[in-house]
């Protein structure tokens, strides 16, 4: 009987021995891709052809077991091997459950028994689905999703298509061909190759300049830290979800269960049938608005792969029970800086754009893109500093900066820019701008389309504007005491010489603002009344639920930071600059890193990024008492903090604020904002403006790009409060000053800068603001 049925398999014993052989090198999570149907009762759906439903109309969702077959964490822990144990015996023994899974006949959908001898899920005849085999107990994992069947294109039909369609660049509607036709330039090898030896021997010694300054103890220190802080932040996330085997395996379920879908609709794409995409392209996201990350299989492929493990991970933070929001914000600012790194579009491999360039220039892109890194290892001094525009093309009171007017006043830490009239009239009460000292106070005066300051003064404006000193180690004790007193106090006094006015009215921008804000608290405790009101314009008191830089603080970092700066007494340029770029990893770093070093194109001038390339130092004393009393610890609206012995109470500044918040900040959070407003004891206007924490203020009343919202007095919660606003088009600007000139209509002559009791010193913009490190 024996023998009878060995002679009725289809199988010879040296074809079992070659499947085994097979089967002992097949990692199991391969094998899961081939596992068939288990003799249980399942609906599949059939069309009335015959063939079955496309992935997109079954049971989204992996089942469990399918999960167990990738790690089979009951048996064997995290570190399993991947490969079968080895088995003494040549005859292959087919379990009970490996068998076919069933193309039903033509008619409605119904339930089967699977019974049939096991197939190869690839045939030349129909398409046959994956389905997982049920091997794992329901009460395991309950509310999971129900096994995933996923139909996929014959073997022949795929070969087929892919040796058709073998250039991998893809079909494009440009310049070099029509719709449908291969579009790949063809390469000049000769040229190609000199380029490529150009490249190889530029970038040696490009790459030696750029890792020496890595050699240094200080360098080195600070990448452990930055690299310990990224694996404390996200070992906290990866201990949640692995320290749980039922938790583990929901994880995997996750991550495999979409990579599967795209891996179907993928193979369905090259036997040359159109699937909608597991991840539909963002027309938002730049990286991938090349027509070949949609058209070509391969690199949507790539695309969607990426999306995936990003969408996973962003999920995996958000569901991890037991972290707190700030832990988890802190994770996803280091995932983030890792997956923008890891994006397919950052290689040249991975990103058809810079392949096509390649091939049409013959890698000259690739050689101007050395050229471009060398200069920017040499502005920065050995450490790369990624050009963002082309500064060559601004130059400071040239055509940037360039609102006429006179520094009128200059001591050690500011010079006081008084603008020139351009009406006969203007308003008694000057105006006094607190700009940041994080960055330079032209991002106000930027040029005359844009200028804030050149619109106020065309509004009638007496506009004084402080331009912060760009510090050195002479200022490393000068903390936000030092600021108030020799920065703001002495403007004050100086404006009062140049027009003989005690009363005026200000506005304080980012950190100008919270430094404004508590000299108002401390002119109220003192009983100083020349300022009668204050504008805020994107400007935290309360710390509570700051922006993102709040993620880059905790005590250990700032411990760090504090021995950093204790050498020179400030901090450096480039690192408050790389602190704002890293915010925004994707924008703001690796879309210049593609576009000058790996398609060879120099940045274009723009205005706003040259202002945003101009960083300054901090001095020691103010970054510190910054990041520690008011980020880390949020001393202010506790009333935990006093100058000169008098305790800071905002809820005794009772002078009538305007207070603007952009309702996309990243910095200044809109919440943030709000709640820091509540604290002030007097009359608020709050307006929520469009955009961001730059583009919000800068919206200028004759060309407005977004909207702004007006409400009652900042109370409850922001949601509740913003729902209840009323939206109107155009800039914030004019509502703005229509609020000034209400507090103080009465106007005079205008005033003209240096013929006042202050002579003129220099033009506008000033010497201060010109100093670069």
């Amino acid at each position: 009987m024996a023998r009878k049925n060995r002679r009725r398999s289809s199988v010879t014993g040296r074809q079992r021995r070659k499947m085994l052989e097979v089967s002992r090198n097949t990692p199991t999570y391969l094998k899961t891709l081939s596992s068939v149907a288990s003799p249980v009762t399942r609906p599949l759906g059939a069309e009335a052809n015959g063939t079955l439903l496309p992935p997109s109309t079954m049971v989204p969702g992996l089942a469990p077991e399918a999960a167990d077959l990738l790690i089979d964490t009951q048996s064997k822990g995290p570190n399993m091997s991947l490969t079968p144990p080895h088995v003494d015996e040549p005859p292959l023994k087919q379990p009970a459950q490996d068998q076919a899974p069933i193309i039903l006949p033509p008619g409605e959908p119904t339930q089967v028994d699977t019974g049939a001898p096991a197939k190869a899920a690839f045939s030349n005849g129909i398409p046959k689905p994956f389905i997982f085999p049920s091997s794992v107990s329901p009460s395991l994992r309950p509310g999971l999703p129900a096994p995933l069947s996923l139909s996929v294109p014959t073997l022949e039909t795929i070969t087929k298509a892919f040796t058709k369609n073998a250039a991998l660049l893809g079909v494009s509607k440009g310049t070099e061909g029509k719709a449908g036709e291969n579009t790949t330039p063809t390469p000049d090898f000769e040229r190609l190759s000199r380029n490529l030896a150009k490249l190889t021997e530029q970038a040696g010694k490009v790459l030696a300049t750029y890792f020496k300054p890595m050699e240094q103890e200080e360098i080195r220190n600070e990448i452990s830290s930055e690299v310990g802080n990224a694996v404390r932040s996200i070992g906290r996330i990866a201990e949640h979800w692995l320290k749980d085997p039922a938790r583990r395996l929901e994880a995997q379920n996750k991550l495999v269960t979409p990579l599967l879908m795209l891996c179907t609709q993928t193979l369905w794409r090259f036997s040359g049938e159109a699937r909608e995409p597991v991840v539909p392209v963002n027309p938002a996201d730049k990286r991938f608005s090349a027509p070949e990350w949609r058209e070509s299989p391969f690199f949507d492929f790539l695309r969607q792969a990426h999306a995936i493990i990003v969408n996973w991970i962003d999920d995996l933070i958000n569901n991890a029970e037991g972290v707190d929001q700030f832990a988890k914000d802190k994770a996803k600012y280091y995932v983030r800086q890792i997956t923008s790194a890891l994006s397919p579009s950052n290689f040249l491999a991975t990103n058809p754009e810079l392949l096509r360039e390649t091939l049409a220039s013959n890698g000259e892109n690739l050689v101007r893109g050395v050229s471009l890194f060398t200069q920017d290892l040499e502005a920065g001094k050995g450490k790369l500093k990624i050009s963002q525009t082309d500064m060559s093309k601004f130059t400071l009171g040239v055509n940037i900066a360039t609102t006429p007017g006179k520094v009128v006043f200059r001591n050690e830490l500011i010079e006081l820019i008084q603008y020139s009239p351009t009406t006969d009239e203007v308003y008694k009460r000057p105006l006094l701008i607190v700009p940041p000292w994080i960055n330079k106070f032209y991002i106000l005066d930027l040029n005359p389309e844009k200028s804030f300051v050149s619109w106020a003064v065309s509004q009638g404006l007496t506009v004084f504007m402080i331009s912060w000193v760009n510090p050195d180690e002479r200022h490393r004790n000068m903390g936000f005491e030092a600021y108030m007193h020799r920065g703001l106090f002495a403007a004050l006094t100086a404006i009062r010489l140049a027009c003989g006015e005690e009363k005026i009215t200000t506005i304080g921008y980012c950190i100008g603002g919270t430094l404004l804000s508590m000299a108002l608290a401390y002119m109220a405790a003192t009983g100083d009344d020349r300022i009668e009101s204050a504008s805020f314009f994107t400007t935290q008191t309360d710390f509570s639920e700051a922006g993102d830089l709040r993620l880059l603080i905790d005590p250990e970092q700032l411990q760090m930071l504090e021995q950093k700066m204790a050498q020179h007494g400030y901090l450096e340029a480039e690192k408050m600059a790389h602190a704002f770029n890293s915010l925004r990893p994707t924008d703001l770093i690796w879309s210049y890193v593609v576009n000058n070093y790996l398609k060879g194109q120099p940045p274009k001038a723009f205005d706003l990024l040259a202002w945003n390339s101009d960083p300054t130092r901090m001095p020691a004393a103010n970054y510190l008492f910054y990041l520690r009393e008011l980020y880390l610890n949020n001393r202010l609206t506790k009333g935990e903090i006093a100058f000169d012995g008098h305790p800071l109470n905002l809820a005794r500044v009772k002078i009538p604020i305007y207070h603007l918040a952009t309702r996309e900040d990243h910095i200044a959070p809109a919440r943030s904002v709000f709640l820091g407003a509540k604290f002030f004891g007097g009359d608020i206007r709050f307006v929520v403006a469009g955009s961001g924490h730059i583009a919000g203020v800068i919206n200028p009343a004759n060309k407005p790009k977004y909207q702004y919202w007006t409400g009652c007095r900042p109370e409850g919660n922001f949601d509740a409060w913003f729902a209840n606003t009323k939206e109107h088009p155009g800039s914030w600007w004019p509502d703005w000053l229509n609020w000034v000139a209400a507090q103080a209509p009465a106007k005079v002559k205008a005033r003209i800068p240096g013929e006042g009791q202050l002579p003129a010193i220099t033009d506008a913009p000033g010497d201060y603001v010109k100093v670069r490190y």
